[in-house]
């Protein structure tokens, strides 16, 4: 069974009197340990598919399985659920709270989840281990450079040990080499076994996945194997 199942998902928004289909009947299968990037130019509906496979929004039309469960069957609640504990997300903007510590910063996830304190705070240094800042764990964001705010996130990302590890554009923000450090992290947390869905325009980053989708008008233009797993 995949882990993601994705068939016939179509996506509409209604912009006054015009019907505008930001995804056009787009299937996506995702195996355990996969590591896949979505690309496309602006428009061809790449934003729009993040947001319906990470369950920050629902379908007009189609189906979605994650870990064979009915995604557009759930309620908010349940929803909200698999938002924090199934998917970890890691964005171009990092999302970190400016006056709160790396450790701190990790740990939300597990506050939202209920998880103890103890728990929590061995949990988040765990996940800063694992990204190679434990020696940053007091350090807010003002005092890291870029890559260490990226890490961060990525740290928050997986401190829930996720499904499936999302990121947008996660080099966007980034110089070359600081890009080249995050992508080299994706790949070793990938061989690790995590499931890594990568949403880019840049082909460098693209090149690191295992299989590329590429949309173009809310349709899946190409389907690219780039190694085998």
């Amino acid at each position: 069974m995949s882990l993601i199942e994705a068939r016939e998902l179509w996506k509409t928004y209604q912009m006054g009197s015009e019907e505008i289909h930001a995804l056009q009947g787009v299937d996506v299968s995702v195996e355990q340990g996969e590591y896949l990037a979505i690309m496309g130019p602006s428009g061809s509906g790449k934003s729009t598919l993040m947001n319906l496979l990470g369950c920050l929004d629902t379908p007009t039309r189609g189906g979605y399985k994650l870990n064979g469960r009915e995604v557009e069957a759930m309620d908010d609640d349940e929803l909200a659920h698999i938002r924090n504990q199934e998917i970890g997300f890691v964005f171009q903007t990092f999302n970190l709270l400016p006056r709160a510590t790396a450790l701190h910063n990790v740990e939300l996830p597990l506050i939202y989840a209920g998880v103890a304190s103890r728990e929590r705070l061995d949990g988040a240094r765990r996940a800063l281990e694992l990204v190679d800042l434990a020696d940053r764990v007091k350090h807010r964001p003002n005092e890291l450079s870029g890559g260490q705010r990226q890490r961060v996130a990525i740290a928050r990302a997986l401190v829930n040990n996720p499904s499936i590890l999302l990121a947008d554009e996660p080099t966007g923000n980034l110089d070359s080499t600081t890009g080249s450090e995050i992508l080299a992290l994706f790949d070793r947390l990938n061989h690790q076994g995590h499931t890594m869905i990568v949403v880019t325009h840049e082909a460098e980053v693209a090149g690191h996945a295992q299989n590329i989708i590429r949309l173009k008008d809310g349709r899946i233009d190409s389907y690219e194997q780039t190694r085998s797993r």
